[in-house]
């Protein structure tokens, strides 16, 4: 039997689900309004700047270029997170689209967009001895890339939603998201090692940066009245899009790369990479890409597919272990 707290990120994971959850109940009863609600705004704006650039600084060009030599393994992790979740999420929303509010199906097709998560299928690859530096490049590879894709991917299966990106989008990514990462990536040279270096306290800035911004998402739903249409109903429809999600593409990234000779470590990090999505990066991206009454919403499935992800990846990643 599988001692959860054996899992390291469970442990590193768990607080920060809590405080997300936490913001979401404090907007529901202390909404943000006025100038607190145009602090928050600015706040969040300036917050997401810093961590797009840190993400750029943290980059280790030297190991990015090795991992990227196993190039089936990237390109299996990149085929699962950029074609077939959307695949995936098109077929949901044709089928589920009739029943949910148009921003939750924003937020259904916005979540198959994202890319992975950096630090979580890290740490579920090396649990499941899975190929640890095709993991570190193939995540970094992934929201390198899902600055550029994402908000294409995003547009393009939003287009007949109603609740996709307004027209101002493209130049919001590049002034908030690309140009922050840009300078950090300069920037590395000379701060790269520090930044790495205190990864520890920088992370507590990212999540305190990502509690502010669903608090203040959440507050503009609450504000608007858009939480009034959404049912108990839809929210049980959207956790059961987002499990069958990621059963899906964990069954297809473990058992697919076979069929190409794949090892069981780079199965293990196809599976962990390809499956998680990045809370982190979706919830602050999703602050640029979508008009301000509807983010509350789309954000919703990505905050629900998140400790689905963590839970499942957690108990698979023990078992994997073990069996090794």
């Amino acid at each position: 039997m599988l001692r959860w707290s054996r899992v390291p990120v469970l442990r590193k994971v768990e607080p920060f689900v809590v405080a997300i959850l936490s913001a979401v109940l404090v907007a529901a009863l202390l909404p943000a309004g006025g100038a607190v609600a145009t602090g928050f705004s600015w706040g969040t704006t300036v917050g997401v700047g810093v961590l797009f650039l840190l993400y750029g600084a943290r980059m280790a060009p030297a190991e990015a270029v090795a991992g990227l030599r196993n190039w089936r393994l990237q390109g299996s992790v990149a085929a699962t997170t950029y074609l077939l979740f959307p695949l995936l999420g098109t077929g949901l929303a044709l089928v589920v689209g009739h029943v949910l509010d148009d921003g939750l199906v924003a937020g259904l097709l916005f979540l198959c967009a994202l890319p992975s998560t950096v630090q979580s299928c890290v740490v579920f690859t090396a649990v499941a001895h899975g190929n640890v530096p095709g993991a570190v490049v193939s995540a970094t590879v992934s929201n390198l890339a899902g600055i550029g894709l994402t908000p294409v991917l995003a547009a393009l299966l939003l287009g007949s939603t109603g609740a996709g990106p307004d027209a101002g989008a493209i130049g919001r990514i590049v002034l908030q998201l690309l140009v922050p990462f840009l300078l950090g990536l300069l920037l590395g040279r000379w701060i790269g090692d520090w930044v790495r270096a205190h990864k520890a306290r920088l992370t507590l800035l990212d999540r305190g940066v990502i509690v502010a911004v669903v608090y203040a998402a959440f507050s503009r739903g609450v504000r608007q009245g858009v939480w009034s249409e959404v049912t108990p109903a839809e929210v049980l429809v959207v956790l059961g899009c987002a499990a069958l999600l990621l059963a899906v593409v964990l069954t297809f990234a473990w058992w697919v790369p076979r069929w190409w000779g794949a090892s069981r470590a780079d199965r293990v990090t196809t599976a962990f990479c390809g499956s998680t999505k990045s809370l982190a990066t979706g919830l602050p991206m999703a602050t640029v890409l979508f008009p301000p009454h509807v983010v509350g919403l789309v954000v919703l499935p990505v905050i629900l597919y998140h400790p689905l992800q963590t839970t499942v990846c957690s108990f698979l990643a023990g078992r994997l272990g073990r069996q090794r």
